[in-house]
């Protein structure tokens, strides 16, 4: 693979104009080389036709060819200029067009090296001492050979020129896409500093405050407790922002190892326990054994984080006095988890649009950004599993599923 520096540090994949050059040699008939502004040939000479084939075979393309030399004058030419160039060799045409992005040349595409009307035997004999033919070889393929007139060799440039154009743009796009990537990097980065480690500090001020002082007010130990929810609550948001951030951009990765699933699922519904006793929410696991004879290679902290947000929501949206049952399953190939909550449900029309991101739940005073189970499903393709959900209408209660493969041995 050939890359070069484009302007503003942009590479450049000169095998992008690999088929494009190919395409256009093939309709048009002319020779078409790409060159860099070092001067290099990175593509061609291609050729597509009986005369180019000949002339490919001299010495007109060599390193040291006439061809070779002129081809770099011009491209130079158009180096510095900006612009569009022609030249001669002998009767033959050759044109050279320079490649932009945001107004800097990058490359120049040279194409022709045909005649513009007939030649004679003469002028063959002339160009076929400079480059190491015989004169009456190359004086049967150019007059089997229809020339190209000025009109047409317009409409040629013409349509290279929306070729690159085309190329050209897509790279400007390419540019700004990455510089966007780089900008939301940063940004990424000074979130979780600027936002998490204040975040950080005042839940473990709140925390040595309840730890520490006897005998603080009802109301104050009410009050000190109120605010370490919401401020874990926002360090959750600030997680599931950079997570989402991370799919979005395909930057989200797992680190796989062998994992026991008994011990995620203990340490995921140990999180929500309290809550659930709080609405006094049941949770029915089964087996009692939590699956842990059944070993995974996987990511245990994130396949722990899937696991705890679906819990979370079955018991966010479940009423008091309800059930959730968490189910554990394995056949030869799969690991089977489902959650089922008595819950409010979910009807028909939202089933499709339960995991896109953003996607907040308006009903029983939801909170959060809606992107928890935007994450858990990326997290779960991510093992090369599946994340699904079904209800049977409104009040009808949830159930979310996720296979994921267990390898063979």
């Amino acid at each position: 693979m050939i890359r070069v520096e484009l302007p503003g540090n942009t590479p450049v994949d000169w095998e992008d104009w690999d088929t494009p050059l190919t395409q256009f040699t093939e309709a048009t008939g002319l020779v078409t080389s790409a060159w860099d502004t070092a001067g290099v040939r990175r593509i061609g000479p291609k050729t597509g036709s009986r005369l180019a084939s000949l002339l490919a075979r001299s010495r007109l393309w060599d390193e040291d060819g006439p061809g070779t030399a002129l081809e770099r004058t011009l491209v130079e030419a158009a180096c510095a200029s900006g612009e569009c160039g022609s030249a001669q060799f002998g009767g033959l045409r050759v044109c050279a067009q320079p490649l932009l992005l945001r107004g800097e040349v990058y490359g120049v595409l040279v194409f022709g090296w045909r005649f513009a009307d007939f030649s004679s035997p003469l002028e063959c004999e002339r160009i076929a001492k400079q480059i190491g033919l015989a004169g009456h070889l190359l004086w049967n393929e150019v007059r089997l050979d229809a020339p190209v007139s000025e009109g047409r060799m317009a409409t040629y440039a013409a349509l290279l020129g929306t070729l690159s154009n085309t190329l050209d743009r897509q790279r400007e796009t390419i540019d700004d896409l990455t510089r966007v990537n780089r900008t939301r990097e940063l940004f990424l980065a000074t979130v979780s500093h600027e936002m998490r480690t204040p975040l950080s500090a005042l839940s473990m001020r709140i925390e040595l405050l309840l730890r520490t002082i006897p005998d603080l007010p009802p109301k104050v130990v009410s009050g000190l407790e109120s605010m370490r929810v919401h401020v874990r609550q926002e360090a959750g948001m600030v997680d599931d922002l950079i997570d989402a951030a991370r799919t979005l951009t395909g930057q989200m990765s797992i680190t796989r190892s062998p994992i026991a699933l008994g011990q995620v699922l203990r340490d995921a519904i140990s999180t929500v326990e309290t809550f659930a006793h709080t609405k006094h929410i049941r949770m029915l696991v089964t087996p009692s054994d939590y699956g842990d004879a059944i070993r995974l290679e996987a990511d245990g902290r994130r396949l722990q984080q899937v696991i705890w947000n679906l819990l979370f929501n079955a018991t966010k949206f479940t009423p008091e006095g309800g059930l959730i049952r968490i189910t554990i399953g394995r056949t030869a190939d799969t690991v089977a988890i489902d959650i089922a909550d008595s819950g409010q449900g979910i009807e028909p029309d939202d089933l499709p649009h339960v995991f896109g991101a953003f996607n907040l739940q308006q009903q029983d005073n939801a909170t959060g950004l809606g992107l928890g189970l935007y994450i858990a499903r990326r997290i779960v393709e991510l093992h090369e599993g599946t994340l699904s959900v079904s209800s049977a209408g409104r009040g009808q209660g949830a159930t979310f599923a996720i296979r994921l493969p267990v390898a063979p041995g």
